[in-house]
């Protein structure tokens, strides 16, 4: 496994405020919220990015997904709304070289985003 951040807390060498976890995503708050939620959701198979990705890693990028999905679902944040992001490469403002999606909730998203 690679030697981010990401890897260190999938190997609990770092502590994290772990809300979700199985046998191939763990999702953990964000140190840095953006919103009054913000969860990050990583593969624990290292993937440094979504343009690294091929198709042979399309069911995990799926559980990726939807296991964020299921936990907006499960803390009550489905119906009002969120917004899941995956930032990519540097332009895209990627600066953790594991994928990652950001679930943020609690408030009204804006667009454009960036």
């Amino acid at each position: 496994m690679s030697d981010t951040i990401f890897a260190k807390i999938i190997r609990r060498e770092i502590p994290a405020d772990i809300v979700y976890e199985d046998d191939d995503v763990l999702g953990f708050r964000d140190l840095n919220p953006q919103a009054p939620v913000h969860v990050l959701f990583i593969p624990k198979q290292p993937i440094a990015s979504l343009d690294a990705a091929d198709a042979g890693q399309a069911e995990l990028l799926g559980k990726l997904l939807l296991a964020a999905a299921a936990y907006a679902r499960e803390q009550g944040l489905a119906e009002r709304g969120y917004r899941a992001v995956i930032n990519c490469n540097e332009d895209g403002g990627q600066t953790v070289y594991h994928l990652h999606v950001h679930l943020l909730a609690g408030r009204r998203m804006q667009w454009p985003p960036g």
